[in-house]
């Protein structure tokens, strides 16, 4: 898993290959349950990036992707958005997500 240190890192880590954005915050208690979830998730799925991005810290970049509610999962293929999920996802859901 990555986590996003600047703001401009967000289009290089997203414009190629399948990449699922975890939008979090640290007090957020679903958010917690869901990262051991997408620890499991990387490792079932080598070609899949999981880039977390703490919406505290990057609250810009929350606003222009739309996240409402966290934990917000939003999926990338090769830069374009091709699916989201907003609220805690079991293991088989985010697998789901991201076929």
């Amino acid at each position: 898993m990555i986590y996003l240190k600047q703001e401009k890192e967000f289009d290089e880590l997203t414009k190629e290959g399948l990449v699922l954005v975890d939008f979090y915050a640290d007090w957020c208690g679903p958010c917690q349950m869901l990262s051991p979830i997408l620890e499991e998730l990387s490792k079932k799925n080598e070609n899949l990036k999981i880039v977390k991005i703490n919406v505290d810290e990057f609250q810009q970049l929350a606003v222009q992707n739309k996240v409402l509610s966290i934990p917000a999962i939003k999926i990338y293929k090769d830069g374009k958005l091709v699916n989201q999920s907003v609220g805690y996802q079991e293991l088989e859901d985010l697998e789901a997500l991201i076929k």
